[in-house]
């Protein structure tokens, strides 16, 4: 895990700011939903992508490096390497 060395409170409604460079280089606009994972004393903040990233395709997913890809696009991704 990689240190930003940004450092925000919480506040009185258990609320956080995510600065607007992070977000614009994580790709997470207004109103996106993110997922949050607890691991031991960590939390892990996630945007939530239920679908395929190449069709939208919601089932079966599987995932590649991080990504959710159908098990269609990811044989044609197989195919072309």
């Amino acid at each position: 895990m990689k240190s930003t060395g940004i450092v925000r409170k919480v506040d009185e409604l258990g609320r956080i700011v995510l600065p607007i460079e992070m977000r614009r280089t994580l790709g997470i606009a207004e109103k996106d939903a993110l997922e949050i994972y607890v691991d031991g004393d960590d939390v892990i903040l996630r945007k939530y992508a239920p679908t395929c990233i190449f069709c939208d395709n919601a089932k079966d997913l599987q995932s590649f490096k991080g990504k959710n890809v159908c098990p269609e696009c990811l044989s044609k991704l197989r195919g072309k390497f």
